[in-house]
């Protein structure tokens, strides 16, 4: 195996473990800060307790997620000039900025509010605490957002020029904030998150009321769950998702029909649900079609003829299309269950039958992975969509790593990254479950009459 597809491979496994983490922590912001909302405007104090409890549970899980998330994300930047020193010389005066701005918001606002939210709670007012935790769920999202910024540059550069040395400089940095592909991912993105994170706290719930434990945590977190996975998973589909497609099918027409298994243009494309790419014949095997759908979806009707890879030079494809194609349909496959299964719970959660239907809360709990299966494969297709290209149009792939980084050293770290990630899986699996089967009011050691709690997970 060459150099090069050892670094894909290298960094593919790492960027890939360590996006586990940041999606539920930033969909984990946004439930807490509704928790801490609802825990600060209730005047029952029944009520207000099992809210702040809840955030407090959900912040101690947050905690150990941000940390893993931090020691995993390190590594990744110090592959730029490793792994891939000649992208990093040539696009590092683009790039640098927006991950600098990452570190900071990561690094220091992030992490400076979550030791209050965690630490102050009998320290500080209950405004201040509520304050704390947006101040989490702000800079989580805004670390966010330069991290999409830098991959959506990748994806579709904008304000930059390219000087005499080969070597790309920003020309406007608000311009490279404000790129329309930023943004559209982004909200795509960040709905995504949501959705790990609303199943992550429904499946909870539903394990509680089905080991018929902490029983009143467990309706908390099937309600807020539900109601947070079903908005985020109708917006992951409309608008964020549509307008996305939209916008790729215009500036990346190429990796659309890759994902769609579309080898040859046609007015009135269908779209495929199911089937096999035979790439040497370019056939899609078996396939299960709806016709004219994919026109409609991408311009609004049925007649409109949608650019096969037929229509694109051979060196220009994506590669790795079969699993283009199976990760994309991975991903929407699993975005309608999702949507489906929170729909039915939400309409039961209203009917006030859902806490009782268990034929309902086993597919919640057991459906715990798939979010991450489903962000996962959405990754992949963004980033097997991209392909021949590492920056989309100016650098390829094969021109970007590191040529004095020979196979052997890459596999070398490669299989050390695999053990010490296999030992942080252990750590994590343990220490989540752990703090799950304590329950939110786990017990606790008092360090003094005024100070904060810790629990002994």
């Amino acid at each position: 195996m060459d150099a090069l597809t050892l670094h894909r491979i290298h960094f593919a496994f790492t960027i890939t473990y360590h996006y586990l983490f940041p999606q539920l922590t930033m969909g984990l912001a946004l439930l807490i800060f509704v928790m801490k909302t609802i825990a600060l405007r209730t005047h029952d104090p029944d009520r207000r307790e099992r809210y702040d409890v809840a955030a407090r549970f959900w912040a101690r899980i947050f905690a150990v997620n941000f940390v893993l998330g931090v020691v995993t994300g390190i590594p990744m930047e110090f592959q730029f000039g490793t792994n891939w020193s000649e992208f990093a010389r040539r696009t590092g005066g683009v790039i640098g900025q927006p991950l600098a701005m990452e570190g900071v918001f990561s690094f220091f606002l992030e992490s400076a509010f979550l030791g209050l939210l965690l630490f102050g709670e009998k320290r500080i007012s209950r405004t201040i605490h509520w304050f704390a935790a947006f101040m989490v769920f702000l800079g989580s999202w805004i670390s966010g957002f330069f991290i999409i910024v830098t991959d959506a540059w990748m994806q579709h550069p904008v304000a930059y020029q390219r000087l005499p040395s080969g070597i790309y400089e920003v020309t406007s940095f608000w311009g490279l904030l404000m790129n329309p592909w930023a943004w559209l991912q982004y909200a795509h993105n960040m709905s995504g998150a949501v959705i790990t994170a609303a199943f992550v706290v429904a499946s909870t719930g539903a394990l509680y009321m089905l080991q018929e434990k902490h029983l009143e945590f467990g309706r908390v977190f099937l309600k807020v769950g539900v109601v947070a996975g079903v908005i985020s998973c109708i917006t992951q589909i409309f608008p964020t998702g549509d307008l996305h497609g939209k916008y790729m099918a215009r500036h990346q027409p190429a990796a659309v029909a890759g994902m769609e298994g579309l080898f040859h243009s046609m007015p009135g494309a269908p779209i495929v649900l199911m089937g096999q790419p035979d790439v040497e014949r370019q056939t899609i095997d078996n396939p299960l079609a709806v016709n004219k759908v994919l026109s409609f979806l991408i311009y609004g009707t049925t007649a409109a003829e949608v650019k096969g890879l037929d229509q694109f030079p051979k060196d220009q494809w994506p590669s790795a299309l079969p699993l283009l194609f199976y990760s994309y349909h991975i991903m929407a496959g699993l975005g309608t269950y999702f949507a489906g299964l929170m729909a039915i719970a939400a309409f039961l959660l209203w009917r006030g039958k859902l806490y009782t239907a268990r034929w309902i809360l086993w597919p919640i709990m057991l459906s715990f992975p798939l979010p991450y299966i489903a962000n996962t494969a959405g990754w992949i297709t963004a980033e097997l969509g991209r392909q021949p290209w590492l920056v989309y149009g100016l650098m390829r792939t094969s021109e970007g790593y590191s040529k004095h980084v020979g196979p052997g050293t890459s596999l070398f770290t490669l299989l050390g990254f695999l053990g010490m990630y296999s030992l942080l899986s252990i750590l994590w699996i343990v220490m989540v479950y752990t703090a799950i089967q304590k329950g939110p009011r786990a017990p606790v050691i008092d360090e003094g009459h005024d100070a904060h709690t810790l629990t002994t997970a």
